[in-house]
């Protein structure tokens, strides 16, 4: 993967979080707004810095699209805490690509992501796994790709 593309895979999944993060603070418990608040501004702001790269990096960042699958139904507190971890769990995996796929200053600012995403995945989910930001195999689920590669359908992308 070059490092455009895998930036500009990252883009696409703080897109994605930007949407999911909206439909987690709508169900979320009053307990935990200022959380979400927190981890929407974080991920604009790296939305932000990313299509910022692309531009450096000579290409055109990918717009937002008009809307994102959620992964299952989200009617409640429970569900939003899960859908924000997964988000979480996605990025990290998405960050890890970058890692991979640059150097220098970029590749710090990825392992800080790749690190924020962990940390938040632990805040809402209480646990943690060994090494964050890989694909671990187990009974839930086994990703073809930590980045989250387009599934080519025709439904809306999904988070």
């Amino acid at each position: 993967m070059t490092e455009l593309a895998a930036v500009q895979a990252a883009l696409r999944a703080e897109h994605a979080a930007v949407y999911g993060y909206g439909v987690v603070g709508g169900r979320i418990g009053e307990d935990r707004k200022s959380e979400v608040r927190a981890c929407f501004d974080a991920h604009r702001a790296r939305r932000d810095a990313l299509r910022r790269t692309v531009r450096a990096l000579g290409g055109d960042p990918e717009p937002a699209a008009a809307a994102y699958a959620l992964p299952f139904a989200v009617p409640d507190s429970q569900a939003a805490v899960r859908l924000a971890a997964q988000l979480e769990d996605r990025l990290a995996g998405v960050y890890a690509d970058l890692v991979r796929a640059s150097e220098g200053a970029r590749r710090r600012d990825a392992a800080d992501a790749l690190r924020e995403a962990a940390v938040r995945s632990v805040r809402w989910k209480g646990s943690g796994v060994a090494f964050p930001g890989l694909a671990e195999l187990g009974a839930q689920e086994a990703p073809a790709s930590p980045s989250g590669a387009p599934n080519g359908s025709s439904t809306p992308d999904a988070l």
